[in-house]
Protein backbone atom coordinates (compact mmCIF):
# COMPACT_ATOMS: atom_id res chain seq x y z
CA UNK A 1 0.00 0.00 0.00
CA UNK A 2 2.48 2.24 0.62
CA UNK A 3 4.59 1.68 -2.30
CA UNK A 4 1.34 2.45 -4.01
CA UNK A 5 0.63 5.55 -2.40
CA UNK A 6 4.28 6.97 -3.53
CA UNK A 7 3.89 5.60 -6.50
CA UNK A 8 0.95 7.82 -7.34
CA UNK A 9 2.96 10.73 -5.27
CA UNK A 10 5.67 10.26 -7.92
CA UNK A 11 3.45 10.28 -11.22
CA UNK A 12 1.67 13.01 -9.96
CA UNK A 13 4.83 15.42 -9.54
CA UNK A 14 4.93 15.55 -13.27
CA UNK A 15 1.98 17.11 -13.54
CA UNK A 16 2.82 19.44 -11.24
CA UNK A 17 5.95 20.55 -12.21
CA UNK A 18 4.44 21.48 -15.78
CA UNK A 19 1.70 23.93 -13.89
CA UNK A 20 4.59 25.46 -11.68
CA UNK A 21 7.47 25.55 -14.90
CA UNK A 22 4.65 27.28 -16.98
CA UNK A 23 3.54 29.80 -14.03
CA UNK A 24 6.65 30.35 -12.14
CA UNK A 25 9.39 28.57 -14.20
CA UNK A 26 10.02 26.36 -11.60
CA UNK A 27 10.68 23.04 -12.50
CA UNK A 28 12.61 21.34 -9.74
CA UNK A 29 10.94 19.86 -6.86
CA UNK A 30 12.92 21.84 -4.51
CA UNK A 31 12.10 24.96 -5.91
CA UNK A 32 8.36 24.85 -4.74
CA UNK A 33 6.88 24.98 -1.67
CA UNK A 34 3.17 23.63 -0.54
CA UNK A 35 0.58 25.84 1.12
CA UNK A 36 -0.03 25.13 4.40
CA UNK A 37 -3.67 24.84 5.54
CA UNK A 38 -5.12 27.75 6.88
CA UNK A 39 -1.85 29.71 5.70
CA UNK A 40 -2.40 32.13 2.72
CA UNK A 41 -2.01 30.67 -1.08
CA UNK A 42 1.25 33.53 -1.77
CA UNK A 43 3.83 34.81 0.08
CA UNK A 44 2.95 38.67 0.83
CA UNK A 45 4.60 40.18 -1.71
CA UNK A 46 2.57 37.76 -4.20
CA UNK A 47 -0.62 38.93 -3.01
CA UNK A 48 -0.63 41.64 -4.96
CA UNK A 49 -0.03 39.76 -8.49
CA UNK A 50 -2.82 37.48 -8.36
CA UNK A 51 -5.49 39.63 -7.81
CA UNK A 52 -3.78 41.88 -10.77
CA UNK A 53 -3.79 38.48 -12.47
CA UNK A 54 -7.91 38.20 -11.67
CA UNK A 55 -8.43 41.75 -12.79
CA UNK A 56 -6.39 41.88 -16.28
CA UNK A 57 -8.47 39.03 -17.09
CA UNK A 58 -11.63 40.69 -16.29
CA UNK A 59 -10.62 43.85 -18.22
CA UNK A 60 -9.23 42.02 -21.55
CA UNK A 61 -12.45 40.01 -21.54
CA UNK A 62 -14.36 43.28 -21.54
CA UNK A 63 -12.09 44.40 -24.02
CA UNK A 64 -12.37 41.77 -26.30
CA UNK A 65 -15.77 41.17 -26.43
CA UNK A 66 -16.20 45.06 -26.57
CA UNK A 67 -13.67 44.90 -29.32
CA UNK A 68 -15.38 41.71 -31.21
CA UNK A 69 -18.57 43.48 -31.16
CA UNK A 70 -17.99 46.44 -33.27
CA UNK A 71 -17.11 44.12 -36.10
CA UNK A 72 -19.89 45.65 -37.89
CA UNK A 73 -17.77 48.92 -37.66
CA UNK A 74 -14.65 48.03 -38.89
CA UNK A 75 -14.14 49.37 -42.45
CA UNK A 76 -15.18 52.62 -40.36
CA UNK A 77 -12.83 52.51 -38.53
CA UNK A 78 -10.17 51.38 -41.21
CA UNK A 79 -11.62 54.01 -43.41
CA UNK A 80 -11.02 57.30 -40.38
CA UNK A 81 -7.55 56.05 -40.02
CA UNK A 82 -6.66 56.23 -43.63
CA UNK A 83 -7.96 59.52 -43.76
CA UNK A 84 -5.76 60.40 -40.71
CA UNK A 85 -2.36 58.56 -42.32
CA UNK A 86 -3.07 58.47 -45.77
CA UNK A 87 -2.43 54.30 -46.13
CA UNK A 88 -5.22 51.73 -46.06
CA UNK A 89 -4.34 48.69 -43.61
CA UNK A 90 -6.59 46.61 -41.26
CA UNK A 91 -5.97 48.10 -38.16
CA UNK A 92 -9.04 46.44 -36.85
CA UNK A 93 -8.54 43.24 -37.64
CA UNK A 94 -4.90 43.69 -35.85
CA UNK A 95 -6.20 45.41 -32.85
CA UNK A 96 -8.49 41.95 -32.84
CA UNK A 97 -5.86 40.00 -33.29
CA UNK A 98 -4.24 41.17 -30.81
CA UNK A 99 -6.80 41.23 -28.18
CA UNK A 100 -7.46 37.71 -28.54
CA UNK A 101 -3.65 36.44 -28.22
CA UNK A 102 -3.23 38.89 -24.70
CA UNK A 103 -6.76 37.55 -23.32
CA UNK A 104 -6.10 33.81 -24.23
CA UNK A 105 -1.90 34.49 -22.53
CA UNK A 106 -4.04 36.43 -19.59
CA UNK A 107 -6.84 32.75 -19.66
CA UNK A 108 -3.46 29.87 -19.55
CA UNK A 109 -1.92 31.86 -16.40
CA UNK A 110 -5.25 31.86 -14.54
CA UNK A 111 -5.87 28.53 -15.59
CA UNK A 112 -2.50 27.75 -14.09
CA UNK A 113 -2.79 29.41 -11.17
CA UNK A 114 -6.17 27.87 -10.07
CA UNK A 115 -4.71 24.33 -10.68
CA UNK A 116 -1.93 25.20 -8.49
CA UNK A 117 -4.08 25.91 -6.06
CA UNK A 118 -6.30 23.07 -6.35
CA UNK A 119 -2.83 21.23 -6.12
CA UNK A 120 -1.90 23.09 -2.50
CA UNK A 121 1.20 24.81 -4.38
CA UNK A 122 2.18 28.47 -3.45
CA UNK A 123 1.62 30.35 -5.81
CA UNK A 124 4.57 32.73 -8.13
CA UNK A 125 4.31 34.58 -11.10
CA UNK A 126 7.49 34.55 -13.11
CA UNK A 127 8.95 38.10 -13.32
CA UNK A 128 8.16 37.97 -17.08
CA UNK A 129 4.33 36.78 -16.86
CA UNK A 130 4.49 39.76 -14.17
CA UNK A 131 5.32 42.47 -17.11
CA UNK A 132 3.05 40.55 -19.48
CA UNK A 133 0.33 41.05 -17.10
CA UNK A 134 0.78 44.85 -16.67
CA UNK A 135 1.02 45.14 -20.28
CA UNK A 136 -1.94 43.40 -20.97
CA UNK A 137 -4.17 45.19 -18.68
CA UNK A 138 -2.32 48.66 -19.95
CA UNK A 139 -3.40 48.09 -23.45
CA UNK A 140 -6.85 47.02 -22.73
CA UNK A 141 -7.71 49.74 -20.03
CA UNK A 142 -5.71 52.69 -22.70
CA UNK A 143 -8.56 50.84 -25.39
CA UNK A 144 -11.07 51.30 -23.56
CA UNK A 145 -10.50 54.66 -22.63
CA UNK A 146 -9.66 55.31 -25.90
CA UNK A 147 -13.00 53.68 -27.45
CA UNK A 148 -15.07 56.04 -24.82
CA UNK A 149 -13.44 59.30 -26.17
CA UNK A 150 -12.88 58.17 -29.80
CA UNK A 151 -15.71 55.77 -30.48
CA UNK A 152 -18.59 56.94 -28.45
CA UNK A 153 -21.43 55.43 -30.34
CA UNK A 154 -19.57 52.21 -29.87
CA UNK A 155 -20.80 51.91 -26.63
CA UNK A 156 -24.36 51.80 -28.05
CA UNK A 157 -23.42 48.92 -30.68
CA UNK A 158 -22.47 47.07 -27.07
CA UNK A 159 -25.59 47.67 -25.35
CA UNK A 160 -27.68 46.51 -28.59
CA UNK A 161 -25.43 43.42 -28.58
CA UNK A 162 -26.72 42.39 -25.25
CA UNK A 163 -30.34 41.95 -26.38
CA UNK A 164 -28.85 39.18 -28.27
CA UNK A 165 -26.00 38.04 -26.39
CA UNK A 166 -27.04 38.21 -22.87
CA UNK A 167 -28.65 34.84 -22.58
CA UNK A 168 -25.34 32.99 -23.52
CA UNK A 169 -23.04 35.58 -21.65
CA UNK A 170 -25.28 34.19 -18.44
CA UNK A 171 -24.78 30.81 -19.17
CA UNK A 172 -21.00 30.94 -19.53
CA UNK A 173 -20.76 32.77 -16.91
CA UNK A 174 -22.62 30.29 -14.45
CA UNK A 175 -20.03 27.23 -16.06
CA UNK A 176 -17.39 29.33 -14.72
CA UNK A 177 -18.47 29.97 -11.35
CA UNK A 178 -19.36 26.12 -11.32
CA UNK A 179 -15.55 25.37 -12.14
CA UNK A 180 -14.60 27.64 -9.69
CA UNK A 181 -16.78 26.22 -6.96
CA UNK A 182 -14.16 23.22 -6.63
CA UNK A 183 -10.43 25.83 -5.69
CA UNK A 184 -12.92 28.12 -3.52
CA UNK A 185 -14.32 25.38 -1.78
CA UNK A 186 -11.06 23.89 -1.46
CA UNK A 187 -9.42 26.72 0.23
CA UNK A 188 -12.28 27.26 2.72
CA UNK A 189 -11.84 23.81 4.04
CA UNK A 190 -8.38 24.45 4.20
CA UNK A 191 -8.88 27.77 6.22
CA UNK A 192 -8.42 27.60 9.74
CA UNK A 193 -10.39 30.46 11.05
CA UNK A 194 -14.30 31.44 10.39
CA UNK A 195 -12.85 34.89 8.84
CA UNK A 196 -11.05 33.54 6.43
CA UNK A 197 -13.90 30.86 5.33
CA UNK A 198 -16.23 33.81 5.09
CA UNK A 199 -13.47 36.14 3.30
CA UNK A 200 -12.88 33.42 0.73
CA UNK A 201 -16.64 32.32 0.71
CA UNK A 202 -18.94 35.53 0.90
CA UNK A 203 -17.85 37.09 -2.50
CA UNK A 204 -18.10 34.04 -4.56
CA UNK A 205 -21.82 33.32 -3.31
CA UNK A 206 -22.65 37.15 -3.67
CA UNK A 207 -21.48 36.90 -7.58
CA UNK A 208 -22.95 33.47 -7.93
CA UNK A 209 -26.39 35.17 -6.62
CA UNK A 210 -26.09 38.26 -8.81
CA UNK A 211 -25.35 35.70 -11.89
CA UNK A 212 -28.61 33.79 -10.35
CA UNK A 213 -30.76 36.94 -10.54
CA UNK A 214 -29.76 38.84 -13.27
CA UNK A 215 -32.04 37.53 -16.35
CA UNK A 216 -34.93 39.34 -14.59
CA UNK A 217 -33.34 42.75 -15.72
CA UNK A 218 -32.88 41.42 -18.85
CA UNK A 219 -34.67 43.06 -22.18
CA UNK A 220 -34.39 41.40 -25.84
CA UNK A 221 -37.22 41.80 -29.12
CA UNK A 222 -36.47 38.55 -29.94
CA UNK A 223 -38.09 37.06 -26.81
CA UNK A 224 -41.28 37.06 -28.11
CA UNK A 225 -44.58 34.68 -28.99
CA UNK A 226 -44.66 32.73 -31.60
CA UNK A 227 -46.23 34.79 -34.65
CA UNK A 228 -45.12 37.82 -33.66
CA UNK A 229 -42.12 38.19 -35.10
CA UNK A 230 -42.51 40.47 -38.42
CA UNK A 231 -41.50 40.17 -42.14
CA UNK A 232 -37.56 39.97 -43.13
CA UNK A 233 -36.27 43.75 -43.17
CA UNK A 234 -35.53 44.68 -46.68
CA UNK A 235 -31.94 44.67 -48.22
CA UNK A 236 -30.83 47.88 -49.51
CA UNK A 237 -27.22 47.80 -50.78
CA UNK A 238 -24.97 50.84 -49.21
CA UNK A 239 -22.80 51.94 -52.06
CA UNK A 240 -23.83 48.51 -53.72
CA UNK A 241 -22.04 45.21 -52.71
CA UNK A 242 -18.83 46.80 -51.54
CA UNK A 243 -17.69 43.13 -49.85
CA UNK A 244 -17.77 41.35 -53.33
CA UNK A 245 -17.31 44.63 -55.77
CA UNK A 246 -15.54 48.06 -55.82
CA UNK A 247 -18.11 50.25 -53.62
CA UNK A 248 -20.01 52.70 -56.11
CA UNK A 249 -19.39 50.69 -59.54
CA UNK A 250 -21.53 49.05 -61.77
CA UNK A 251 -20.41 46.21 -61.01
CA UNK A 252 -20.99 46.52 -57.23
CA UNK A 253 -24.71 47.70 -57.82
CA UNK A 254 -24.99 44.54 -60.27
CA UNK A 255 -23.91 42.20 -58.04
CA UNK A 256 -26.52 44.30 -55.00
CA UNK A 257 -29.27 43.34 -57.53
CA UNK A 258 -28.14 39.76 -58.28
CA UNK A 259 -27.95 39.15 -54.45
CA UNK A 260 -31.68 40.06 -54.43
CA UNK A 261 -31.02 43.69 -52.65
CA UNK A 262 -34.33 46.11 -52.74
CA UNK A 263 -32.81 48.90 -53.14
CA UNK A 264 -29.64 50.71 -53.97
CA UNK A 265 -28.01 53.89 -52.07
CA UNK A 266 -24.57 56.20 -52.98
CA UNK A 267 -23.08 58.87 -52.62
CA UNK A 268 -23.61 61.82 -55.30
CA UNK A 269 -20.92 64.37 -56.13
CA UNK A 270 -20.72 67.15 -58.84
CA UNK A 271 -17.44 67.41 -61.39
CA UNK A 272 -16.20 70.90 -62.55
CA UNK A 273 -18.29 70.78 -65.71
CA UNK A 274 -21.58 69.87 -64.15
CA UNK A 275 -21.64 65.81 -64.42
CA UNK A 276 -23.21 64.09 -61.21
CA UNK A 277 -20.76 60.98 -59.99
CA UNK A 278 -20.97 59.06 -57.57
CA UNK A 279 -18.10 59.08 -54.93
CA UNK A 280 -18.22 59.25 -51.31
CA UNK A 281 -14.90 60.37 -50.13
CA UNK A 282 -13.94 63.83 -50.90
CA UNK A 283 -11.03 63.14 -52.74
CA UNK A 284 -10.17 60.15 -55.10
CA UNK A 285 -6.80 58.35 -53.37
CA UNK A 286 -8.73 55.64 -51.50
CA UNK A 287 -11.53 54.67 -54.32
CA UNK A 288 -9.54 55.04 -57.62
CA UNK A 289 -5.64 54.90 -58.92
CA UNK A 290 -5.19 58.84 -59.12
CA UNK A 291 -1.62 58.07 -57.99
CA UNK A 292 -0.57 56.57 -61.30
CA UNK A 293 -2.61 58.89 -63.39
CA UNK A 294 -2.89 62.58 -61.75
CA UNK A 295 0.22 61.99 -59.34
CA UNK A 296 0.15 65.78 -58.43
CA UNK A 297 -3.46 65.68 -57.85
CA UNK A 298 -3.65 62.85 -55.21
CA UNK A 299 -5.32 66.17 -52.54
CA UNK A 300 -7.37 67.33 -54.77
CA UNK A 301 -10.87 67.39 -54.02
CA UNK A 302 -12.90 65.16 -56.16
CA UNK A 303 -16.02 68.13 -57.58
CA UNK A 304 -12.50 70.02 -59.03
CA UNK A 305 -11.91 67.12 -61.85
CA UNK A 306 -13.77 67.58 -65.17
CA UNK A 307 -15.81 64.19 -65.84
CA UNK A 308 -13.15 63.43 -69.01
CA UNK A 309 -10.55 63.82 -66.44
CA UNK A 310 -12.22 61.40 -63.97
CA UNK A 311 -13.04 58.84 -66.75
CA UNK A 312 -9.56 58.28 -67.19
CA UNK A 313 -9.08 56.93 -64.22
CA UNK A 314 -9.74 53.40 -63.09
CA UNK A 315 -12.00 52.36 -59.83
CA UNK A 316 -11.62 48.96 -59.06
CA UNK A 317 -7.50 47.73 -59.07
CA UNK A 318 -7.81 49.63 -55.31
CA UNK A 319 -10.30 46.72 -54.03
CA UNK A 320 -8.43 44.00 -55.07
CA UNK A 321 -5.24 45.61 -53.12
CA UNK A 322 -6.22 46.18 -49.93
CA UNK A 323 -9.62 44.36 -49.54
CA UNK A 324 -11.68 46.51 -47.40
CA UNK A 325 -13.52 44.27 -45.69
CA UNK A 326 -12.33 41.75 -42.97
CA UNK A 327 -13.16 38.54 -43.71
CA UNK A 328 -14.15 39.15 -47.07
CA UNK A 329 -12.74 35.78 -48.79
CA UNK A 330 -11.54 35.46 -52.53
CA UNK A 331 -13.06 36.57 -55.90
CA UNK A 332 -13.23 34.28 -58.99
CA UNK A 333 -11.30 35.21 -61.35
CA UNK A 334 -13.96 36.41 -63.68
CA UNK A 335 -15.08 38.64 -60.76
CA UNK A 336 -11.08 39.93 -60.62
CA UNK A 337 -10.99 40.59 -64.40
CA UNK A 338 -14.31 42.47 -63.66
CA UNK A 339 -12.99 44.56 -60.94
CA UNK A 340 -9.90 45.95 -62.34
CA UNK A 341 -12.27 47.40 -65.48
CA UNK A 342 -14.44 49.09 -63.30
CA UNK A 343 -14.68 52.97 -63.72
CA UNK A 344 -15.80 56.11 -61.80
CA UNK A 345 -19.95 55.98 -62.13
CA UNK A 346 -22.20 58.41 -63.76
CA UNK A 347 -25.14 59.48 -61.69
CA UNK A 348 -27.68 59.17 -65.00
CA UNK A 349 -26.16 55.60 -65.47
CA UNK A 350 -26.68 54.57 -61.60
CA UNK A 351 -30.25 55.72 -61.95
CA UNK A 352 -31.00 54.08 -65.73
CA UNK A 353 -29.77 50.85 -64.26
CA UNK A 354 -32.11 50.94 -60.90
CA UNK A 355 -34.75 51.81 -62.96
CA UNK A 356 -34.42 48.74 -65.03
CA UNK A 357 -34.73 46.12 -62.47
CA UNK A 358 -37.20 48.17 -60.68
CA UNK A 359 -35.06 49.06 -57.64
CA UNK A 360 -35.26 51.84 -54.56
CA UNK A 361 -32.59 54.39 -54.60
CA UNK A 362 -31.19 56.95 -51.83
CA UNK A 363 -28.27 58.45 -51.84
CA UNK A 364 -26.31 61.20 -50.30
CA UNK A 365 -25.88 64.39 -52.19
CA UNK A 366 -22.29 66.51 -51.74
CA UNK A 367 -22.95 70.02 -51.98
CA UNK A 368 -20.00 71.40 -54.05
CA UNK A 369 -17.19 72.77 -52.38
CA UNK A 370 -16.37 76.99 -52.68
CA UNK A 371 -15.25 78.40 -55.86
CA UNK A 372 -17.26 75.42 -57.91
CA UNK A 373 -18.80 76.65 -60.66
CA UNK A 374 -22.31 74.89 -59.70
CA UNK A 375 -22.03 75.51 -56.20
CA UNK A 376 -25.27 77.38 -55.87
CA UNK A 377 -27.28 75.24 -58.87
CA UNK A 378 -25.83 71.42 -58.03
CA UNK A 379 -29.79 70.95 -56.62
CA UNK A 380 -31.05 71.92 -60.10
CA UNK A 381 -28.53 69.85 -61.80
CA UNK A 382 -29.19 66.53 -60.00
CA UNK A 383 -33.05 66.68 -60.24
CA UNK A 384 -32.97 67.21 -63.79
CA UNK A 385 -30.78 64.28 -63.98
CA UNK A 386 -33.12 62.47 -62.41
CA UNK A 387 -35.78 63.95 -63.98
CA UNK A 388 -35.41 64.41 -67.72
CA UNK A 389 -31.95 62.42 -67.98
CA UNK A 390 -32.42 59.37 -66.34
CA UNK A 391 -36.75 59.45 -66.34
CA UNK A 392 -36.40 56.52 -63.18
CA UNK A 393 -39.66 56.37 -61.93
CA UNK A 394 -40.24 58.66 -59.26
CA UNK A 395 -41.87 56.00 -56.50
CA UNK A 396 -38.34 54.63 -56.88
CA UNK A 397 -36.71 57.63 -55.17
CA UNK A 398 -36.23 57.66 -51.50
CA UNK A 399 -35.23 61.66 -51.26
CA UNK A 400 -33.00 62.68 -48.41
CA UNK A 401 -31.80 65.93 -48.47
CA UNK A 402 -33.94 68.06 -46.41
CA UNK A 403 -32.54 71.47 -47.11
CA UNK A 404 -34.72 71.95 -50.32
CA UNK A 405 -37.31 69.56 -49.47
CA UNK A 406 -40.30 71.84 -49.89
CA UNK A 407 -38.95 72.77 -53.61
CA UNK A 408 -38.01 69.17 -54.25
CA UNK A 409 -41.91 68.13 -53.42
CA UNK A 410 -42.92 71.76 -55.59
CA UNK A 411 -40.76 70.22 -58.80
CA UNK A 412 -40.91 66.47 -58.62
CA UNK A 413 -44.00 65.34 -56.73
CA UNK A 414 -44.18 61.62 -56.84
CA UNK A 415 -41.02 60.95 -54.57
CA UNK A 416 -40.57 59.16 -51.55
CA UNK A 417 -39.86 61.17 -48.21
CA UNK A 418 -37.33 60.10 -46.09
CA UNK A 419 -36.14 62.06 -42.54
CA UNK A 420 -32.51 61.32 -41.60
CA UNK A 421 -33.38 61.68 -37.47
CA UNK A 422 -35.89 61.32 -35.53
CA UNK A 423 -38.74 63.65 -34.69
CA UNK A 424 -42.51 63.82 -33.83
CA UNK A 425 -44.79 62.45 -35.71
CA UNK A 426 -46.87 64.83 -36.17
CA UNK A 427 -44.00 67.40 -37.66
CA UNK A 428 -43.56 63.78 -40.19
CA UNK A 429 -46.79 63.84 -41.40
CA UNK A 430 -47.23 67.21 -41.94
CA UNK A 431 -44.65 67.67 -44.33
CA UNK A 432 -45.24 64.46 -45.69
CA UNK A 433 -42.53 61.98 -44.62
CA UNK A 434 -43.43 58.32 -44.62
CA UNK A 435 -40.04 57.28 -44.09
CA UNK A 436 -37.15 57.53 -41.30
CA UNK A 437 -33.45 56.78 -42.39
CA UNK A 438 -31.73 56.37 -38.92
CA UNK A 439 -28.32 55.14 -37.42
CA UNK A 440 -28.02 51.49 -36.09
CA UNK A 441 -27.13 53.06 -32.87
CA UNK A 442 -30.76 54.35 -32.22
CA UNK A 443 -32.50 51.25 -32.99
CA UNK A 444 -35.99 51.02 -30.48
CA UNK A 445 -38.29 48.20 -31.19
CA UNK A 446 -40.94 51.01 -29.48
CA UNK A 447 -40.10 53.67 -31.19
CA UNK A 448 -39.94 51.55 -34.23
CA UNK A 449 -43.56 50.40 -33.32
CA UNK A 450 -44.76 54.41 -32.47
CA UNK A 451 -43.72 55.23 -35.78
CA UNK A 452 -45.59 51.95 -37.48
CA UNK A 453 -48.54 53.11 -36.24
CA UNK A 454 -48.10 55.93 -37.73
CA UNK A 455 -47.47 54.20 -41.14
CA UNK A 456 -44.09 56.00 -40.56
CA UNK A 457 -41.14 52.67 -41.28
CA UNK A 458 -37.42 52.58 -40.33
CA UNK A 459 -34.99 52.21 -42.35
CA UNK A 460 -31.59 51.48 -40.41
CA UNK A 461 -27.77 51.91 -41.70
CA UNK A 462 -25.29 50.13 -42.06
CA UNK A 463 -26.17 47.15 -40.66
CA UNK A 464 -23.87 44.47 -41.60
CA UNK A 465 -23.22 41.98 -38.76
CA UNK A 466 -25.78 38.48 -38.68
CA UNK A 467 -26.40 39.71 -35.09
CA UNK A 468 -27.47 42.90 -36.03
CA UNK A 469 -29.61 42.12 -38.47
CA UNK A 470 -31.45 39.71 -36.28
CA UNK A 471 -31.72 42.44 -33.55
CA UNK A 472 -33.28 44.74 -36.44
CA UNK A 473 -35.69 42.04 -37.65
CA UNK A 474 -37.04 41.66 -34.27
CA UNK A 475 -38.03 45.24 -33.55
CA UNK A 476 -39.53 45.25 -36.57
CA UNK A 477 -37.64 47.40 -38.96
CA UNK A 478 -38.66 47.52 -42.14
CA UNK A 479 -35.37 48.06 -44.24
CA UNK A 480 -31.72 47.96 -43.54
CA UNK A 481 -28.80 49.42 -45.51
CA UNK A 482 -26.21 46.74 -45.46
CA UNK A 483 -22.60 45.80 -47.33
CA UNK A 484 -23.65 41.99 -46.77
CA UNK A 485 -26.31 41.78 -48.72
CA UNK A 486 -24.93 38.26 -50.21
CA UNK A 487 -24.62 37.35 -46.48
CA UNK A 488 -28.18 38.53 -44.69
CA UNK A 489 -30.02 37.74 -47.92
CA UNK A 490 -29.66 33.94 -46.46
CA UNK A 491 -30.75 34.27 -43.40
CA UNK A 492 -34.09 32.95 -42.93
CA UNK A 493 -34.76 33.75 -39.42
CA UNK A 494 -33.52 35.84 -36.58
CA UNK A 495 -29.83 34.05 -34.95
CA UNK A 496 -31.46 34.48 -31.72
CA UNK A 497 -35.38 33.08 -30.86
CA UNK A 498 -37.27 32.36 -28.23
CA UNK A 499 -40.46 32.53 -26.72
CA UNK A 500 -40.58 33.65 -22.71
CA UNK A 501 -41.75 30.20 -21.81
CA UNK A 502 -38.23 28.76 -23.57
CA UNK A 503 -36.33 31.44 -21.80
CA UNK A 504 -37.39 30.73 -18.93
CA UNK A 505 -37.39 27.27 -18.72
CA UNK A 506 -33.24 27.57 -19.77
CA UNK A 507 -32.47 30.21 -17.06
CA UNK A 508 -34.58 28.04 -14.26
CA UNK A 509 -32.70 25.13 -15.61
CA UNK A 510 -29.37 26.44 -15.70
CA UNK A 511 -30.01 28.46 -12.52
CA UNK A 512 -30.89 24.54 -10.46
CA UNK A 513 -28.14 22.59 -12.44
CA UNK A 514 -25.44 24.93 -11.27
CA UNK A 515 -26.90 25.47 -7.96
CA UNK A 516 -26.51 21.65 -7.69
CA UNK A 517 -23.13 20.89 -9.08
CA UNK A 518 -21.75 23.82 -6.61
CA UNK A 519 -23.53 22.24 -3.33
CA UNK A 520 -22.40 18.84 -4.32
CA UNK A 521 -18.70 19.96 -4.73
CA UNK A 522 -18.90 21.75 -1.57
CA UNK A 523 -20.62 18.65 -0.08
CA UNK A 524 -17.69 16.56 -1.35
Amino acid sequence: VVRQHLLQRYEHQPFISCLAGFYSCRWKRYQREKTEPGKCCCSMRECMFFPLLVATFCVSLVFLYTWGEGKNDYNGFDWYNFGNLGFWFLWSLLILIVAAVLFTYISLLLVLAMCLLAEGQQLYLHWSHKIGTVLTLVFSLSSLFALSILWRDHQKTVRLSFQVTAPFLHIGAIAIMVLLSWPVALHAIRADKKVIQVIIVGPYLAILLFLFLIPLGMYSPCIREKGTLGPKPVLIGHRGAPMVAPENTEMSFLKTIEHGGDGLETDVAISYDGVPFLMHDNTLRRTTNIQEVYPNDIDKGAAFFSWDALQKLNAGTWFLKNKPFVGMGSLSKADQKQAMNQSIYKLSSFLRLADSHNKLVIFDLYRPPEKHPYRNSWIRIILDCILNESKIKRHLVLWLHNSVRSYVQAVAPGFQHIMGRKEPIEDLLKRNIGKLNLVYTDMSSEDIRKYAEANITTNFYVVNEPWLYSLAWCSGAHSVTTNAVHLLKELNQPLFLMTPKQYNTMWILTDLTSAFLISLIFAL
